[in-house]
């Protein structure tokens, strides 16, 4: 991660999370592992979370837990080591009981015109019981709650 401060994107409904291509993140090339990118955008829900005053592991100790159920991720232009890029996400409107989290990954290097988009994603979450471990048919007043933290969060004031 670079010395950036982590803050809202200037987007006022994109969360910004600056990331920098580490010698982990790649492959024996010098091209991210595809594996990297999905660390990296779950860094971004987390902070996005943290910036919007809500810690996850509070949402834990409440005894809930958000798991992936689904990952639908595009590919449009390798980074390599070195390269500078902000993870964007945001969360879509709620459809039933599913969270879906958006996401672009774009570089940002000076000698671009303009950040490039490199990736393109959407991650679905649902709420499980951390004691029983199954999906819960009703969404929590706290995650009720935490929904609409984020999205006041995100919105831009008037």
């Amino acid at each position: 991660m670079t010395d950036v401060s982590i803050a809202p994107a200037s987007s006022p409904t994109w969360f910004e999370y600056p990331i920098r291509v580490q010698p982990h993140h790649t492959d024996y090339s010098g091209v991210v592992w595809h594996g990297s990118y999905i660390t990296w955008l779950e860094s971004a829900r987390v902070e996005c979370l943290r910036a919007a005053g809500i810690p996850f592991e509070h949402l834990v100790n409440s005894g809930y837990d958000l798991p992936v159920v689904r990952l639908d991720l595009r590919y449009r232009q390798p980074l390599m080591l070195g390269d500078s890029a902000i993870v964007k996400t945001r969360l879509a409107p709620m459809a039933g009981l599913r969270l879906n989290w958006l996401y672009e990954i774009e570089m940002t290097a000076a000698h671009l015109a303009s950040a490039q988009l490199c990736l393109a994603g959407q991650i679905t979450l649902v709420t499980v019981s951390v004691s029983s471990r199954k999906v819960l048919r009703r969404l929590p007043t706290e995650v009720k709650e935490m929904v609409e933290q984020i999205t006041t969060y995100l919105t831009p004031s008037v």
